[in-house]
């Protein structure tokens, strides 16, 4: 990290910069801009769909009157056709943040794309390369073998990565080991040279938990909160481009759903009751990743956005005082 945020290091009076992660809809983005008004600090985004232009509806980007409330950094900088790594948003927000640092103000990074807060504070390693060759024959190598003596092979190379990978995840435990194999050394010793994380007494953060309940309903009005608002042109138009569907943006939840009622192939209630399907299978798999990834992380479990602000207050009060 570059020297400007490496000044915010310290007390919270330092302008720290503030993570604050959640499910879609459980109203992360409100609290972060509530705390930007309230400390005169900017937005930075932190979700993988956010970044690009061409779904602000779909992907529930802020709107342009939030954005006047506050400077936001990284939403809709990106065309759809244009797919973004992670290590990419990695160099763009530290450069943010650095910008930010050094004007003194607070940062608060927002977003639902667990991936990118964990680059941010744990680094991204880099990646080392392995011919297709080389990881179908670690695969076939694990089918002959069977997991138990794989296992045992592999931790003679990388008895780091056999210990942390769980029981039955052929695909890291393959992955692992073609690494040894292609490169000479472990994914471990790979791993082991993240380069870019926050310095750790830079940054605070709060992971938003609300009740399953509260929160699929929320998923649910949303989505028909877009559909008043005008996503279905925003999903004509991105189809009219006719990108790679391999693509991020094209992955968005709800953009295949409605994509297919224009194409005359559902009715909208159909797309719309698949669509609401589909955005709280997705809160489900972000909370179950923020729960296991990110264990440490304070949690907000209140749903109302007046306590939600109330429980924040409580993790920091220095920040606000």
């Amino acid at each position: 990290m570059a020297e400007a945020a490496r000044r915010m290091a310290g007390s919270l009076g330092d302008a720290p910069i503030v993570l604050i992660a959640g499910p879609t809809a459980s109203g992360k983005s409100a609290l972060a801009l509530r705390l930007a008004q309230a400390v005169g600090g900017e937005l930075v985004n932190a979700d993988a769909l956010q970044l690009y232009a061409d779904l602000r509806l779909l992907t529930a980007r802020p709107s342009e009157a939030e954005e006047a409330l506050a400077p936001h950094h990284l939403f809709g900088v990106a065309d759809a056709g244009d797919g973004w790594s992670v290590g990419r948003w990695l160099r763009a927000a530290n450069a943010v943040l650095d910008e930010i640092a050094a004007r003194g103000r607070t940062a608060i990074v927002v977003g639902g794309t667990g991936l990118y807060f964990r680059a941010l504070t744990q680094g991204l390693a880099p990646t080392p390369q392995v011919p297709q060759a080389m990881r179908e024959a670690a695969g076939a190598e694990f089918d002959r073998l069977g997991e138990a003596a794989f296992r045992a092979r592999l931790a003679g190379a990388d008895p780091n990565a056999e210990s942390r990978i769980a029981r039955g995840d052929r695909q890291r435990l393959v992955r692992a080991w073609s690494v040894v194999q292609a490169t000479g050394r472990s994914l471990s010793d790979w791993q082991g040279e993240a380069e870019g994380a926050l310095p750790p007494a830079s940054w605070r953060a709060a992971a938003l938990m609300p009740p399953r309940e509260a929160l699929y309903a929320r998923c649910d009005a949303r989505l028909e909160a877009m559909l008043r608002e005008g996503a279905l042109a925003e999903v004509e138009a991105l189809a009219a481009r006719r990108l790679d569907p391999g693509l991020p943006a094209m992955k968005a939840v709800g953009y295949r759903e409605f994509a297919a009622h224009l194409a005359g192939q559902v009715t909208l209630a159909e797309a719309l009751e698949a669509a609401q399907r589909e955005t709280r299978r997705f809160a489900k798999r972000q909370m179950t990743w923020l729960r296991g990834q990110l264990p440490s992380w304070p949690r907000i479990e209140a749903a109302a956005p007046q306590d939600q602000w109330a429980q924040f207050l409580a993790l920091y009060p220095a920040l606000t005082g």
